[in-house]
């Protein structure tokens, strides 16, 4: 495997990571009614015979800080929305008028923040755990380039010291993006 495409791969592969922790964190709440929150949740469409994002069957707003507003496209997929959203981790009871479903978002109380802020640490964490991982397994292929001819020590060394570049800057977004969560989550 020639330098750049380990370079290329080690790159794609640490932003995939980064980019998971990005989606996983606007699911968590803060407090604030956000589309973020319900937009991914798989909702099950019997009429539809499969399961679905929300966001491909309802128009998600937010008509107040407080509130989520789900309208379905389809008026008879209104039960199966409700149902959805009872059944998610979200914990909060949706409340429906037959036309659109709405999502009353309850303050959080401090425990409840702290134990949000453990999980987005937790997160976190595994996602640069996951960034160490691609290093490592970069690193071991730039090793196996020892055995190629045409690949000399200098540029196996180029090769590593790049990959810890790019470790360092996606670890360094992981944290960023864990510290604007917190302050979130904290409503500081």
């Amino acid at each position: 495997m020639p330098a750049t495409e380990i370079a290329n791969q080690c790159e794609a592969t640490m932003k995939k990571s980064v980019e998971f922790l990005t989606n996983e964190l606007r699911g968590i709440r803060t407090g604030q009614a956000t589309p973020g929150l319900v937009d991914h949740i798989r909702i099950e469409v019997a009429s539809y015979g499969s399961t679905m994002p929300l966001r491909d069957i309802a128009t998600i707003s937010v008509p107040d800080p407080q509130t989520i507003m789900v309208k379905p496209f389809d008026p008879s997929t209104i039960k199966d929305i409700e149902r959805g959203l009872q059944s998610s981790d979200l914990g909060i009871t949706p409340m429906s008028d037959g036309k659109v479903v709405r999502l009353p978002i309850p303050p959080l109380s401090g425990e409840r923040r702290e134990q949000l802020v453990t999980q987005v640490r937790k997160l976190g964490e595994t996602q640069k755990i996951a960034v160490r991982n691609v290093r490592r397994d970069m690193n071991k292929k730039a090793d196996g380039l020892k055995k190629d001819a045409s690949v000399g020590e200098d540029q196996i060394e180029d090769i590593k010291e790049a990959v810890q570049k790019s470790t360092k800057r996606h670890e360094d977004e992981i944290d960023r993006l864990i510290a604007d969560k917190t302050k979130e989550v904290l409503g500081s």
